[in-house]
């Protein structure tokens, strides 16, 4: 017998015969009419080869193959109803392990508070972080092996994406740095050497794009790949930097860092988080954007410094 010739409603009315071991009682079971569940049983006997009920007296019987057939029908049943059942995440007992892609800026301001969440509810969650490759990594077959991003920029096919906080870019300098406040002033500003940050995926620090179109040039002493070690030699250097102003508010203290407003106003940043249009309904991808996405809320509460 071929599948493709089974009507599984046929396996509904033999499980409620089985049961019932009577055809009036299986129909009202399964809703529908005597004659209905009558011609089902004969076309599961011609089906199995067998008469599966048979008449002793008043009553009906089942053959050894329906007795036989009872438990593994009834396991199969309930196994096809949970194809349709919503998958749960249950998180105080899972120990599922996420893979999520961000750069060191989203690391230091999101991942500590989220951490926080994540071991409060489901302390056997695993986290992976691994580091930002650029937009050239967003295809069909990383989609399968990422649960998040979080980065700036636009739309990436295969990928939804969130609004998770909004920054702003300003000047990291050391405390006691001898020109200081005077990095407010568009001279001072260009006569400072700057760090500049090109990450994985750019050609520049993004800043600069973005001066070039003001027809301003300024002095790159030093490129990093990375926002922290950027913040790390501006601590301990007359080097200035100009970077996302909530991450120089979260280390000012530890680094002994000062925020400077640039004469200059690149406008507002915003973070984004992506997650793949296949995880879309997964209840641990749901769970996990839930807690990311208050996170992030959280952020953009808090002033930026």
């Amino acid at each position: 017998m071929h599948l493709n010739s089974l009507d599984l409603n046929l396996l509904t009315a033999l499980d409620a015969l089985l049961r019932e071991a009577n055809v009036s009682r299986a129909a009202m079971r399964i809703g529908l009419s005597q004659p209905a569940t009558s011609h089902a049983l004969q076309r599961l006997r011609d089906i199995f080869g067998d008469p599966l009920l048979v008449r002793t007296g008043a009553r009906m019987e089942l053959t050894p193959r329906a007795q036989a057939l009872r438990a593994p029908l009834a396991q199969a049943l309930d196994q096809v109803r949970g194809l349709f059942v919503p998958e749960e995440f249950d998180a105080a007992r899972s120990e599922r392990h996420f893979r999520l892609m961000m750069p060191d800026l989203a690391v230091e301001l999101l991942m500590p508070p989220l951490m926080e969440k994540v071991t409060r509810v489901a302390p056997n969650v695993r986290i992976d972080i691994v580091p930002w490759r650029g937009p050239a990594i967003f295809h069909a077959e990383f989609a399968r092996t990422i649960d998040l991003v979080i980065s700036i920029g636009n739309a990436f096919r295969g990928f939804h994406r969130q609004l998770l906080y909004t920054d702003s870019d300003a000047l990291a300098v050391r405390r006691g740095h001898p020109v200081g406040a005077k990095l407010k002033r568009r001279e001072a500003f260009l006569a400072a050497r700057h760090v500049g940050v090109t990450i994985r995926g750019n050609a520049e620090d993004l800043i600069d794009t973005w001066l070039r179109t003001e027809g301003i040039e300024r002095h790159i002493s030093l490129v990093v790949s990375g926002y922290l070690e950027a913040l790390h030699v501006t601590a301990r250097t007359d080097l200035v930097a100009f970077v996302p102003r909530r991450l120089i508010a979260a280390l000012s203290k530890q680094l002994g860092l000062v925020t400077v407003t640039p004469p200059l106003d690149p406008g507002i940043d915003e973070q984004f988080m992506f997650y793949p249009t296949r995880a879309q309904m997964d209840p641990g991808s749901i769970w996990l954007r839930r807690l990311m996405l208050e996170t992030g809320r959280e952020l953009e509460k808090r002033k930026a410094g």
